[in-house]
């Protein structure tokens, strides 16, 4: 049994006449905490969104447990489901609960009893310190609450690797660490996770693989203490002295 969760083989990706991913080859293993990071407009969050199929490819092949990506229909659910998601603008149900927002899905895709969906929902709501909030509506809750909720939506499906598409990019700067400790703590607990993010910081302190892109392009895979003390590039180079890393 192999431990590789995802593997990308050779994906190009075009927006009209512009090639957005460049024959991109990258493997998630279970436990790795791989960090995508590069200036805005490397194609980071569309590589994020191929993964589940938010994004369409236009060539190449993505593997999930070494099975293909279903086009469609209901493998594609099941699939989705072992690959959690976590924007950087929530996407949470507006008229529901924060309680109903993290049942949902396991009801419908899981078929949970509601007693046993609400039951693991607080106690993941918990984990993620918003346990008291479980009856309000998002928009009663501040914007890193919000994302905290999001995270225990994703933790919810019990899936095997959890995507997080710059997950603190609409906060105000207090929230944005409050959401890096939830999932510091993740990480530190095991889950799987592939992370586009700006925040050097934690790019440096969580990630066991960190890589660079630029121009759809990975030019940089690397270790963070290896990459962030002796990038290969002149352009990680260039980038590197444009950001602030502790």
């Amino acid at each position: 049994m192999s431990d590789t969760i995802i593997e990308l083989k050779n994906i190009n990706k075009y927006f009209g006449e512009h090639h957005v991913l460049k024959d991109i080859n990258l493997t998630v293993k279970k436990g790795d905490v791989v960090v995508i990071i590069g200036p805005s407009g490397s194609g980071k969050s569309t590589l994020c969104r191929t993964i589940n199929r938010l994004e369409t490819i236009d060539s190449g092949e993505i593997l999930i447990d070494g099975e293909r990506i279903p086009e469609e229909g209901k493998q594609l659910a099941a699939m989705r489901a072992k690959v959690g998601m976590v924007f950087q603008s929530f996407n949470l149900f507006a008229h529901r609960t924060i309680l109903d927002n993290v049942t949902l899905a396991p009801m419908d895709v899981l078929h949970k009893h509601k007693k046993e969906a609400q039951a693991e929902a607080m106690e993941l709501l918990k984990r993620v310190g918003v346990d008291s909030q479980a009856n309000k509506v998002p928009a009663q809750l501040s914007g890193g609450q919000q994302q905290r909720v999001a995270i225990a939506r994703a933790l919810a499906m019990h899936p095997e690797v959890i995507l997080f598409d710059e997950p603190t990019s609409a906060l105000d700067p207090e929230m944005i660490n409050e959401v890096l400790d939830v999932m510091t703590a993740l990480a530190k607990d095991g889950m799987t996770m592939l992370v586009v993010t700006h925040e050097m910081n934690f790019a440096k302190r969580v990630a066991n693989r960190l890589i660079f892109m630029e121009d759809g392009n990975i030019l940089e895979e690397n270790t963070p203490e290896a990459f962030f003390s002796r990038p290969k590039t002149q352009r990680a180079r260039e980038f590197l002295e444009t950001v602030a890393v502790h």
